[in-house]
């Protein structure tokens, strides 16, 4: 990198993001309140690529950390805005629809691993890189925003910058919550559960990694078939035993194969939790859709940023093998919390 950073000064900068995006979600769920989410939706994603384009040309620390936080605050608006229009687009359609919109999030994630790998290939500059992307951000914002829907805005009774999710919706912040914990915690430290419990070499660790994203992509695509089906309900205690199975499995049988079996459990467990609670959430009579999702990711994404590192904590004093099973507790948690769901909210 052109800043010159070794690993512990990176981690703390790359650190700014996070901060943003977690301070400004109260915010955002202010603005949707008073703002339609196609407003929102469509200053957030011009927001976001012109700020994807300044990290590169960020020349000194405190430049590349206003820019990430900055980028943060961006990629909030842009997520939260935008899964209030796929609340609005479900709306209209009988069935669900909802997981495929997080199917497509997971195969954009494929699309920039091998856009990043080609530009490293042919050693193309991350001022480049990033700028390029930009433009083609900044161009679908463009023609696709017209497609969009019109959403009202639902004014709150009571205008505070910070609005914790109703009684209706704190269960649903919970399960939120257990569910990015899991996510996150397989995006951090499958690869190297796979090296330091499994002792597979270091270049095939990634391996755990791969099987688990692949599922969890393949889970989204087929996730709203299940609920067309059995219902949300169902397929959210599923998606919970999955997970703690999935953990389990990989805990108590350390060998190559079961673990791989095991991280695919994990990741059709995962799949399908956030749209289908965000789908529900959207339902709210007390909240508008863009409020009431700002609400629960409030809770949420602590579990995604906050539950990892503790794995790292826990892995020093007890073994990683241990923490991989507290994570697993969280699936059994998801179960126990859908049973509390009552039958008008899902």
């Amino acid at each position: 990198m052109q800043l010159h950073l070794n690993e512990a000064e990176l981690g703390g900068i790359l650190f700014a993001m996070p901060l943003g995006l977690l301070l400004t979600l109260p915010a955002t769920g202010l603005l949707l309140s008073k703002h339609s989410s196609r407003r929102i939706m469509f200053f957030g994603s011009l927001f976001f690529a012109v700020m994807l384009a300044c990290i590169g040309f960020a020349n000194n620390v405190w430049q590349l950390v206003a820019v990430l936080f900055s980028f943060g605050v961006s990629r909030n608006l842009f997520n939260i805005s935008t899964n209030a229009q796929a609340v609005a687009v479900q709306a209209l359609y009988d069935k669900s629809i909802m997981a495929n919109f997080h199917g497509i999030w997971s195969m954009a994630g494929f699309a920039g691993a091998a856009c990043g790998y080609f530009m490293v290939y042919y050693n193309i500059g991350t001022m480049y890189h990033l700028l390029g992307v930009s433009l083609i951000l900044v161009i679908f914002t463009l023609l696709f925003i017209k497609g969009t829907i019109y959403e009202a805005p639902v004014p709150q009774p009571q205008k505070k910058l910070f609005t914790l999710p109703d009684k209706s919706l704190i269960i649903f912040s919970l399960i939120c919550f257990a569910s990015m914990a899991c996510e996150n915690t397989m995006y951090d430290w499958s690869s190297i559960y796979f090296y330091k419990v499994v002792h597979v070499p270091r270049s095939t660790a990634t391996g755990g990694f791969v099987v688990y994203m692949i599922a969890m992509t393949l889970g989204r695509f087929v996730g709203d078939a299940g609920v067309n089906r059995f219902g949300i309900k169902s397929v959210l205690r599923t998606s919970g035993i999955l997970i703690f199975c999935g953990l389990m499995t990989s805990v108590l049988l350390p060998y190559t194969m079961l673990v791989m079996i095991g991280f695919v459990l994990v990741g059709l467990g995962v799949s399908c939790i956030v749209p289908m609670v965000f789908q529900m959430a959207g339902r709210s009579t007390t909240m508008s859709s863009g409020t009431a999702l700002a609400s629960i990711s409030s809770i949420g994404y602590l579990g995604f940023l906050v539950v990892p590192p503790f794995i790292g904590f826990i892995a020093q004093a007890a073994g990683l093998q241990l923490s991989f099973g507290l994570i697993a507790l969280l699936g059994a948690l998801v179960v126990v919390l859908v049973y509390n769901i009552s039958d008008g909210n899902s």
